[in-house]
């Protein structure tokens, strides 16, 4: 089974709350896109941004995973979130997740979440602490 079908048969059960689909995985690199619900949106009618945080702490923690090893577990502890843009409800949202860092006992996680234009929306920064097993 290779990454991407990892995560789509043992899904994260948050990811499918907020509508999450990943579209390519491997220890280098996930993506996943998200459609802007009403339901995530503040006022004036754009994705909020703790839904933009979430969006990318999931991606950054999928990637963790990805690059666990056996029995080993994960846990955010640390994240920074630049907002530069505004997702408004009926569009999707495209999330890139590359390493900063992979070590041992944390990883570090760039996520950059664009618009289907290609406009970046955010740039999120997270380390993931290593729990072994």
């Amino acid at each position: 089974m290779d990454a991407l079908e990892r995560l789509q048969q043992s899904p994260l059960p948050f990811a499918t709350l907020i509508g999450i689909r990943f579209t390519g995985a491997a220890p280098e690199r996930v993506t996943a896109e998200m459609d802007v619900r009403e339901d995530l949106c503040t006022r004036p009618a754009v994705l909020h941004g703790g839904a933009i945080m979430a969006f990318a702490d999931t991606l950054g923690a999928a990637a963790t995973i990805l690059n666990l090893p056996q029995g080993a577990g994960t846990t955010t502890i640390e994240s920074k979130t630049n907002f530069l843009a505004p997702a408004p409800v009926g569009s999707k949202v495209i999330g890139e997740t590359t390493p900063v860092h992979r070590g041992r006992r944390t990883m570090v996680w760039q996520t950059r979440i664009s618009n289907e234009a290609g406009r970046a929306v955010a740039l999120v920064t997270q380390t993931q602490m290593v729990l072994g097993p």
